[in-house]
This record gives C-alpha cells, sequence and structure tokens, in this order.
C-alpha cells in the first residue's frame, strides 16, 4: 500500500480531508516576493507591472507529497487610482488536487512617508478528488462505497479575499490580510474551504559603513482559527543584485527550516529555496524556485509615482 493512501485514508476517519488538514492555504519559502498570492492590497504596490512564477515541490522522495503551482502578475492603474492583478494556482496532494483563480483590484493613497493599499479579490476555487487512486482496508470498504468508486469527484466554489498593505519605499512595510472569506462547504466532500487570516510586516537596514549590503528580516504570520504558523526569514542583499538568507517556520513540525539564495539579472529575479530534512518521513527535503520579472512605467510628470522597493 502506498504511504500517501494510507495517510489520506487516517484523515477521512478523523472526519474529512480538508477539514482535519487545519491550513489550506499553499506554504511558499519566498512569501516576501509573493505577497500578492495572499493579500489583494499588495496589487499596484510597485512602479511597474510585475509577474511572479512559483514551483515547490514538497518532501522529495515521498510518494504523493504536495506540489504547487503558482503564477501572479499586478500593475498601478492610475485610471482606476490603484492597482490590479491576477492569480492563478495549483495545490496538488496524493489524490486531491485544489485549482484556484483570483482577480484583484486596490485603492490606493499616499499616506505620510508612504503608500497604502486596500484591496479585493474575487475568483473561484476548484477542488478534486481522484478515488481511484485510495486503497482502503476491508473496514472502510464496506462501509463507504466513495472508496471503491474509479471516479473523480469534484466541487467548485466562490472565492473572495480582502487585504491592506501599507509601504514605506526602501524602508518598511506592514500588511494584514484574509482569504476564503465565504467558507464554503462542498457537498461532495472535495472541497470544504476555511477562512485564513494574514499578518506581515518586513524591513531594510542598510549598513551604515556599507550601504551596499541590506538586511531584510521579515514575518508572516498565518492562522485559519484553530492552528497559527509564524514564518520568520532574513536576507542579506548585496546591491539588490543576489541575495542569501534563512527562513524559520515556528510551529510547522516537519521540515520547518529553509535556505535561500538568489540573483537579480536587469530586471529578472531567480531564487531558490531548499527546505532541510529535520523529520523522519523519508524525505530529502524540499524545492521552490521563484521567476520574477518586472519593467517599469513612465508616469505622467507631477503626479507622485510609488518608488519601485526591494520586495517585489
Amino acid at each position: 500500500m502506498k504511504i500517501y493512501t494510507i495517510v489520506l485514508t487516517f484523515l477521512f476517519i478523523l472526519g474529512g480531508i480538508v477539514e482535519a488538514s487545519a491550513q489550506q492555504e499553499q506554504h511558499n519559502a519566498h512569501n516576501m516576493f509573493n505577497q500578492l498570492s495572499y493579500n489583494p492590497g499588495f496589487a499596484g504596490s510597485v512602479g511597474g507591472i510585475c509577474a511572479t512564477g512559483l514551483m515547490r515541490q514538497q518532501w522529495v522522495g515521498f510518494d504523493g507529497a504536495p506540489e504547487t503551482y503558482s503564477i501572479n502578475i499586478h500593475s498601478p492603474l492610475s485610471i482606476l487610482h490603484g492597482g490590479i492583478g491576477a492569480h492563478i494556482y495549483q495545490d496538488q496532494l496524493g489524490p486531491m488536487k485544489e485549482i484556484g483563480v483570483k482577480l484583484i483590484y486596490a485603492y490606493r493613497k499616499d499616506i505620510g512617508m508612504g503608500n497604502i493599499g486596500i484591496g479585493a479579490s474575487i475568483g473561484f476555487i476548484n477542488g478534486t478528488i481522484d478515488f481511484s487512486q485510495f486503497i482502503p482496508g476491508e473496514t472502510i470498504r464496506q462501509t463507504d462505497p466513495l472508496f471503491t468508486s474509479s471516479q473523480e469527484v469534484s466541487d467548485m466554489v466562490l472565492d473572495f479575499g480582502f487585504g491592506v498593505h501599507y509601504v514605506v519605499p526602501e524602508k518598511f512595510y506592514v500588511a494584514f490580510a484574509t482569504t476564503r472569506l465565504s467558507q464554503q462547504r462542498s457537498e461532495s466532500l472535495s472541497l470544504d474551504t476555511k477562512r485564513h487570516y494574514y499578518i506581515n510586516a518586513g524591513y531594510e537596514f542598510a549598513f551604515p559603513n556599507n550601504p551596499s549590503f541590506v538586511l531584510e528580516p521579515s514575518i508572516l504570520i498565518k492562522s485559519d482559527g484553530v492552528k497559527t504558523q509564524y514564518d520568520v526569514a532574513g536576507l542579506l542583499k548585496y546591491n539588490n543584485k543576489v541575495w542569501g538568507g534563512v527562513s524559520y517556520s515556528a510551529i510547522r513540525v516537519m521540515d520547518p527550516i529553509s535556505a535561500l539564495v538568489g540573483v537579480k539579472i536587469k530586471d529578472v529575479r531567480i531564487g531558490y529555496s531548499y527546505t532541510i530534512p529535520t523529520s523522519k518521513i523519508g524525505s530529502s527535503g524540499s524545492h521552490e524556485i521563484m521567476v520574477g520579472y518586472c519593467f517599469k512605467l513612465n508616469f505622467e510628470k507631477g503626479r507622485r509615482s510609488y518608488k519601485n522597493t526591494r520586495f517585489l
């Protein structure tokens, strides 16, 4: 019997795949570069059109391990006094797959030394379970006909989000967001969404004697009301061209430490993270690749434009 079928069968016994897994939103070591995925208030916060793609393969060597793919794009749009964006992702764990699409708008306004974005998102989430991949025990086979089915069960629900993002360029940012506001329950058991909450912040500290080096600590707190996770990271950048650092996920029992490296070539950013295996599940670690591309927009003279920050 495959390992992931044992694990997922056990989750069914406890009362449902999604509810038992606590947090549903994807985990990324590059969350400081991927804020649009969970906070619509981030849209239009930089002076250009930016696209970011992420690919994460978790627990390499573990059969049925999670795989996540996502891409987002956003841009300021002066005619709407803010920014627009979109986010598409696919998250898969063994026989379970979730695909989501979000359309995003954020109203932006200069406040004090910085700029605030108040945003909302609307989209859909499609969840699928392939029951043909399950190999249930005899007791479950007799009591639940779903486990003997060879069909795929899927459902789709609307998805709403809200977020506030305040940034002082090249200084700091602080933000709050909530996703899966509708908390819809699927009758087919293939989808059952829970509301998630995010608080994140970051700071840029340039070394006084050598401003080419910038230390960028950040924190992301996320919770579904039952379980709370703290992701703390620190990046050291040189001339905003190369960087390296570490990320630590408190409360994340399995493999909480990640090492990050990256390089910026003209307008393209490429990052890689390796999550160091500390658990005993037989994994050789997790890998994540981030690719981002930004190009600046020329705003009309006399209008105060947003400055490009290091956190794109």
